[in-house]
């Protein structure tokens, strides 16, 4: 498997964004990898650098808190099966077959611990679209039919005591004890963390990041 540093990384996405037809890139890794802050910068330094690029997070498919709860869910919010996974689908569809339509997006808001509907924006004259998200890479469905339509995806590495160092602050950052982060952090978090592990090996590419 190709290993990418930053550098390199951004020259491939550059490569996509100017592929010609729209190109979709996928940023995956185990929770608090680093992906999101890295799928936001590559998008806000490609949009700097003039290319037309759209960042369409995975997270927007969360099932609601109330549908969580409901099911007796919330205690697992994370896994593959809290997320409207066919929905998400859908959506990669949509975006490779009607480029020339605006598509909107739902997006995940930490602060509400809740996704909104239609608050991301595809242009049709976006060139490349970047979707991070654990899943991915996921062998099982509704999971295994995103691989076939992304153009390169990219798993994101980092050092494991920094992951979780970062995950348990995250955790403490929206409202959890220290015990409950913790708890969170190596309970359910690190069951879908190897499950995401798992599938590193389909990915084009390893990013490695500190």
């Amino acid at each position: 498997m190709r290993t990418l540093d930053p550098g390199s990384a951004y020259d491939r996405a550059v490569d996509l964004a100017t592929e010609g037809r729209r190109q979709i890139l996928g940023i995956t890794g185990a929770p608090a990898a680093g992906k999101s802050t890295y799928a936001e910068q590559l998008a806000a330094k490609l949009a700097g650098d003039g290319h037309r690029v759209a960042l369409v997070p995975m997270d927007g498919y969360h099932l609601a808190q109330s549908v969580l709860d409901e099911l007796g869910l919330a205690g697992v919010k994370g896994a593959p099966h809290t997320f409207d996974g066919y929905g998400f689908v859908a959506l990669l569809k949509r975006l490779k077959a009607a480029p020339d339509e605006q598509i909107w997006a739902p997006r995940f808001d930490r602060g509400l611990e809740d996704s909104i509907a239609a608050s991301i924006g595809v242009a049709p004259d976006v060139t490349l679209v970047v979707t991070e998200g654990n899943y991915l890479l996921f062998d099982e469905e509704p999971w295994a039919t995103v691989r076939s339509l992304l153009d390169q995806c990219w798993y994101v590495e980092v050092p494991e005591e920094l992951r979780h160092e970062r995950l348990e602050a995250r955790h403490r950052r929206y409202g959890r004890s220290a015990e409950e982060a913790h708890e969170r952090t190596y309970g359910s978090d690190e069951h879908n963390a190897r499950l995401i592990a798992a599938t590193a090996p389909a990915a084009d590419a390893v990013l490695y990041l500190s």
